[in-house]
């Protein structure tokens, strides 16, 4: 959360300054092909006509803006640095997708204890570039300027640690390298208002996004580009062809939720960051945002269905209710599957990270589905496929 820049008076009018202040910051006016251009001239529309942003609000979108920008063009200017960074191909990368909310972040930073992976560290996402030793991270502005800006928003939104904590050195979700193509979910529902941009989104094809995510994934793991690669991104589900396209032979570990508890969650984490940037409505937003989400996730389980029975040796199904129960028995099965053993000497250092529950270290994450004006089971509908392909509907196991 960036309250540095001065918004503009109109973000409909502030796209070429918005280059110019992006281009003076970093010092490279390269912001790669114009296939983002009207995902942000959409979202800039949008900012004008959907959100009712407090001054401080009006603030922080503006700097999201300029943050979002200025990652592509530390990007390219990275690239250009770094000739060569794309010579070695992404070999089977391990990713990690699903419904939002089905576990798919305590099961990636457990993988990622593993050290033979590597990962999209979140510093790393807001500034991409060769991946430099641990060492000297703190060394980097970079990384600096990512700890402030989560510090912040952490300060401002206390209730957004305990539903999904974020550090600058740890591994983060694909989408935020996906969004700096500015076509993306996470603009139409996680922060200010943006139904105009939504309408104009759901249209889009992602896949020159895609093209930008695999060539920032290179350039991040140039430094070690045998080292495998453990990636993490629920929104993948709607676009497992996109991501095939450019990772053919990925293995993807797919997980499962009764979606009467998910979905109410992740509607719950993005109601909490609305105060950062408008103010009243959250009502009216939450009851909008779950019929949204609601039909957005169901449409995606069942477009992942027809593109991964096409491919069906390379994706493995992890139901969250038991990764709860055993996350030692389901860790062996996923690693069975991507073909890599468990060495005795990292056993010791999963147990910990199991036996720490790091995720709850900063409270419980709590909500009720009726605050958002829908039953478990009217959320559960449109998924009653998906219910019974899984066997979802959570039991005594």
């Amino acid at each position: 959360m960036d309250l540095t820049y001065d918004p503009p008076s109109a973000f409909r009018h502030a796209g070429d300054a918005l280059h110019e202040l992006v281009a003076a910051e970093i010092g490279s006016s390269d912001f790669g092909p114009d296939d983002y251009r009207p995902g942000l001239n959409a979202y800039l529309h949008a900012m004008d006509y959907d959100p009712r942003f407090h001054e401080q609000g009006r603030r922080a979108a503006w700097g999201q803006i300029v943050a979002i920008l200025r990652g592509r063009a530390h990007a390219y200017r990275a690239m250009k640095q770094h000739p060569g960074f794309d010579r070695h191909p992404v070999v089977s990368p391990v990713v990690i997708t699903g419904v939002p909310r089905t576990g798919t972040t305590a099961l990636h930073r457990l993988m990622a204890v593993d050290p033979r992976f590597q990962g999209l560290q979140t510093w790393l996402i807001d500034s991409p570039m060769p991946r430099p030793s641990i060492e000297t991270w703190a060394d980097y502005p970079q990384f600096r300027k990512t700890m402030a800006g989560i510090d912040a928003q952490h300060a401002a939104a206390p209730d957004h640690q305990a539903a999904h904590f974020r550090a600058a050195e740890e591994v983060h979700e694909c989408c935020m390298i996906l969004w700096h193509g500015f076509t993306s979910n996470i603009l139409a529902c996680a922060g200010p208002s943006a139904q105009t941009y939504d309408a104009w989104w759901r249209s889009q094809s992602e896949a020159a996004s895609y093209d930008y995510f695999r060539a920032c994934v290179q350039l991040i793991g140039s430094n070690e580009p045998h080292r495998r690669w453990l990636l993490k991104n629920p929104g993948h589900i709607e676009n497992l062809d996109l991501l095939l396209a450019v990772f053919p032979d990925a293995k993807i570990i797919q997980t499962h939720r009764d979606p009467g508890k998910a979905i109410p969650s992740l509607v719950s984490l993005m109601a909490n960051l609305h105060p950062l940037f408008e103010e009243g409505r959250r009502q009216e937003r939450s009851e909008n945002m779950l019929i949204r989400e609601v039909a957005k996730w169901s449409e995606a389980v069942e477009k992942a269905e027809r593109v991964r029975s096409r491919f069906p040796e390379q994706v493995l199904d992890v139901v969250h209710a038991d990764f709860h129960a055993d996350p030692m028995a389901v860790l062996e099965r996923i690693y069975a599957f991507i073909d890599m053993d468990i060495p005795e000497t990292l056993r010791p250092g999963l147990a910990k990270r199991i036996a720490e529950k790091p995720e709850l270290a900063r409270g419980t994450h709590k909500y009720d589905i009726a605050d958002f004006g829908m039953t478990a089971d009217q959320a559960r509908e449109p998924f009653r496929d998906y219910i019974q392909r899984y066997d979802l509907l959570e039991k005594a196991r």
